[in-house]
């Protein structure tokens, strides 16, 4: 009988932004034609943010996601022919269906994968990246591609300087393969369900109008609170349930929404700030992009490396949040 463990590897990664890069200064040019005063200072006192990429009118999350993939194919020298398993975290879908991973396969040409997509917002790379985990353990996929991405500014009230200065769009994505080397360790999933009110974008199209608010709304105090709350307890979970000690992780790799939140985390964690992926001053915050993209750049630019040991943290809308263990 065969006992060989198998494990998902994390075998390529890759990511896409759009061309046009808003700085803070240009972001408050714009809104001050609005009326609404902002800032550079303000804004990079507040979040760490410095500058976002903007997709222009009419592009679409899929078609972001699709160059991230393709990226994250050719870093992993396989071929969409290869993807048995397509899973897409996004909270702006093209449509209401069919699924941005099922426009994404078709783009890739990968016919047949499994395709579907992940919404938990903020936390959703961490959670469709656990979920293809557990195809790849359970020996329903050998190649995963799993793919964060969002065009926020779709859904961003460009009157409310409390938001629209925080997010940015873009794609990441990384490639899943079985192996019988240890990838993913460990992962651990939460939510509550009862704090919804504090990051929400409570709107729909019914009967062909759009009912409620089709903004993106947040309570920034309590989402603050919050996030350092669940995602330090979420970092000595999964730590524990793999066995290690924070002080063996070499990268922490936390969603990217405030500097804040960064540098408070790290603290609460013990964690050298040398050790924290920071991408949120030039990506700002792309919300189930942003850990795939702050991945992405941190193994290109030569940071994470083989055989480090990276905790992945996501928390976000519903209220959402996890973390996910992995051997590079």
């Amino acid at each position: 009988m065969d006992r060989t463990m198998t494990y998902a590897v994390i075998a390529g990664s890759g990511s896409f932004l759009p061309e046009r890069v808003v700085s803070n200064d240009a972001l408050a040019a714009e809104l001050a034609e609005r009326g609404i005063e902002t800032s550079d200072q303000w804004i990079v006192e507040r979040t760490g943010i410095r500058q976002r990429h903007l997709a222009e009118r009419g592009v679409t999350t899929s078609a972001l996601a699709t160059q991230a993939a393709r990226h994250a194919l050719e870093d992993a020298g396989v071929t969409a022919a290869d993807v048995d398993l397509i899973i897409v975290a996004t909270s702006t879908p093209d449509f209401v269906f069919p699924s941005t991973a099922c426009l994404v396969q078709a783009e890739i040409g990968a016919k047949g994968a499994a395709a579907f997509d992940v919404q938990a917002v903020c936390s959703g790379f961490v959670y469709a990246l656990t979920t293809a985990d557990s195809f790849v353990r359970a020996g329903r996929s050998k190649c995963a591609l799993v793919i964060g991405a969002e065009v926020f500014s779709r859904i961003l009230d460009w009157n409310d300087r409390g938001t629209c200065v925080l997010f940015g769009d873009g794609a990441g994505a990384v490639v899943l393969k079985a192996s019988d080397e240890p990838g993913i360790i460990a992962a651990q999933l939460n939510a509550d369900g009862s704090q919804t009110h504090i990051l929400c974008a409570a709107g729909n199209v019914a009967y062909g109008e759009v009912t409620g608010d089709p903004f993106l709304r947040m309570d920034g105090q309590a989402v603050f609170k919050q996030a350092v709350t669940v995602l330090d307890k979420s970092a000595r979970k999964v730590c524990e349930d793999a066995g290690i000690a924070l002080s063996d992780v070499d990268w922490l790799i936390p969603h990217q929404a405030n500097v804040r939140i960064l540098n408070f985390l790290a603290r609460k964690l013990d964690m050298p700030l040398e050790r924290v992926i920071v991408t949120v001053d030039t990506h700002a915050n792309t919300s189930a992009a942003s850990v795939p993209l702050a991945l992405d750049a941190a193994r290109r630019d030569g940071r994470v490396k083989a055989g480090h040991t990276v905790l992945l943290q996501g928390v976000g809308g519903g209220f959402t949040w996890g973390s996910v263990l992995a051997k590079m």
